[in-house]
């Protein structure tokens, strides 16, 4: 999911008197979950009074993974850069009470993200990830028919979020991501376009590939006698709070159909991991921002029908890793696509 959405919650604006939201990710790795989140915030209220599904691909580059090196010569080592093609399938409702989102992001690595498996740990060919997520919003103003759950002026609904992640990715590593999330969200009153915080716990589990062997004396960590590395594989993380914040600005004094979508996503420390979690994760941070051009709009005056976009990603200590322990946790790609609203 990416900018290229943001037409669809541009289209929803006008109509909304009250907004709800959904999330990154974390998620997401590489999903920009708020951004999708964000178009569904401004549905009107009437009963599935919306509906809309969305295909789109997406190039974006250099990705970081975390601990995926380069060896240089004296001992040096380098981050490796990794190009991403990304195809995303999309799809956004509204309904009496609240809304719905389902976004589903198949990421294939270049060779530099290698395939892997316990037999075979490095292939040569580039990794495949798939990523998916679901995210609601239920609103009590609409459930009770009150506004007794906004701020005039300032917040024009409070709604209840909840949501689940859900991927796996070819590699050693084997990840198997499974985190849920519920809380708050906000819709502030805005004059145009939409500013949404999400504020809720978050819960992980994951695996880590790499600890179903004993440390090796080249990594200098401690063997823990009697300890069962074979079955060390099931990483449970601690509930932490996130926030996330999701937006779409149109940029109506260019002449265009432009528009700035994206998202913030920080997440707290949420534990410990490693080979025998050993470290200590940090503070996330990922930012997405995109401009987003109407391109049916400005070819054929059929808005929210064909857009492109254009973007750049910043992501700090990606997936919670302390960059003084795991080389290769901070992202800086471009991201740039296409996106085809099926309606």
């Amino acid at each position: 999911m990416q900018a290229g959405l943001a037409g669809t919650a541009q289209a929803l604006d006008e109509p909304a008197p009250t907004g709800q939201g959904a999330p990154a990710p974390p998620k997401p790795p590489e999903a920009g979950v708020p951004l999708a989140a964000a178009t569904v915030m401004a549905a009107p209220p009437s009963f599935f009074s919306f509906s809309d599904t969305v295909v789109s691909y997406r190039f974006q580059g250099p990705s970081a993974e975390p601990g995926l090196v380069v060896d240089r010569p004296g001992g040096r080592k380098e981050a490796r850069a990794v190009p991403k093609n990304v195809v995303n399938l999309f799809h956004a409702n509204s309904w009496a009470y609240g809304t719905n989102l389902i976004s589903l992001d198949i990421l294939r690595s270049g060779s530099q993200d290698p395939a892997g498996d316990k037999r075979v740990p490095f292939k040569d060919y580039g990794a495949t990830e798939v990523y998916l997520i679901y995210r609601g919003v239920l609103s009590p103003n609409k459930i009770f028919d009150t506004t007794v759950f906004a701020i005039p002026g300032l917040v024009k609904d409070i709604g209840l979020s909840f949501g689940a992640d859900i991927n796996t990715k070819d590699t050693k590593f084997d990840s198997e991501k499974r985190a849920g999330t519920f809380g708050l969200s906000f819709a502030f009153d805005v004059p145009a376009g939409f500013v949404n915080l999400k504020v809720q716990g978050y819960k992980e589990f994951s695996r880590n590939g790499f600890a179903g062997t004993a440390p090796t004396k080249e990594s200098r960590l401690p063997v823990i006698p009697g300890f069962d590395y074979a079955h060390f594989r099931s990483v449970e993380y601690k509930m932490t709070p996130e926030f996330e914040l999701t937006y779409t600005i149109p940029l109506a004094f260019t002449g265009l159909p432009l528009a700035l979508a994206g998202f913030n996503t920080l997440i707290l420390p949420k534990g410990r991991y490693g080979q025998i979690n050993e470290n200590q994760t940090r503070v996330e941070f990922v930012s997405q921002t995109n401009l987003v051009l109407d391109i049916g709009q400005l070819v054929e005056n059929a808005p929210n029908r064909v857009e492109a976009f254009v973007g750049f990603q910043y992501w700090h200590n990606k997936f919670g890793g302390d960059p003084r322990r795991t080389p290769n946790t901070e992202e800086k790609a471009l991201i740039a696509g296409v996106a085809y609203h099926l309606k």
